[in-house]
């Protein structure tokens, strides 16, 4: 019989900061009702109890209340912005709050990258498998542009007779066949082709299970 001294428990830790050690400003930022949302480029508004709105730019360590223009102290409202980013409930101010375009969540991704999460998110160099042919690809880019607006050939990505099964709002991911050209050429110069995100998984699988998955496979007797 395990005695309960010896039984495995979790330590026991606060889960917040107990606020009578914080200053006062700090302990406002957490105990304080407000709402803070981001405006992008780095700012945000933020407002308080008393339904007052200040902007915030946290890069910049600014705010529009009286307590930061006045007596230039860092106030609640940067404190409680700079508490929500950590808490993962707005994004930091290189980032921006997107749907993710491949699985329809709610994400934050950096300003400069297309609208897909980073669990979703295909990075260039990746290996990958064609779900149609099984055939190896290697992901140049990928694009936050939907199937059903990008163009090839004579109709869109989302038109293509072997993608019309996959959801047409897809970001387009940009392939190579990587055994297409000369070995020493860069994939970036080789002809790329666009693929829905759907119709790509990450090649992670053993070649059991990737030959269970063809149409033809066949299990042995």
């Amino acid at each position: 019989m395990t005695h309960p001294e010896h039984s495995p428990a979790s330590s026991a830790v606060a889960l917040a900061p107990d606020t009578r050690r914080l200053p006062p400003r700090a302990a406002r930022a957490w105990t304080e009702k407000m709402r803070a949302r981001a405006l992008g480029n780095g700012k945000y508004v933020v407002v308080g109890q008393s339904e007052s709105a200040y902007e915030v730019d946290l890069q910049s360590g600014w705010c529009t209340c009286p307590d930061h223009q006045y007596r230039g102290e860092r106030c609640k409202h940067l404190r409680r912005v700079a508490l929500e980013i950590t808490g993962g409930r707005l994004p930091a101010p290189d980032h921006r709050a997107v749907t993710c375009l491949a699985c329809g969540r709610r994400s934050f991704v950096h300003t400069e990258e297309p609208a897909v999460c980073e669990a979703c998110q295909f990075t260039p160099g990746t290996t990958v498998r064609d779900r149609e042919t099984d055939d190896l690809l290697v992901v140049v880019e990928q694009t936050g542009d939907r199937a059903d607006c990008v163009l090839i050939d004579d109709g869109t990505v989302a038109d293509y007779p072997t993608n019309v099964g996959y959801p047409h709002g897809d970001p387009v991911v940009m392939c190579v066949y990587p055994f297409s050209g000369p070995s020493d050429e860069p994939f970036e110069q080789r002809r790329q082709y666009a693929f829905p995100h759907s119709r790509l998984e990450r090649e992670w699988r053993p070649q059991s299970a990737r030959q269970a998955r063809l149409p033809n496979a066949t299990s042995s007797q």
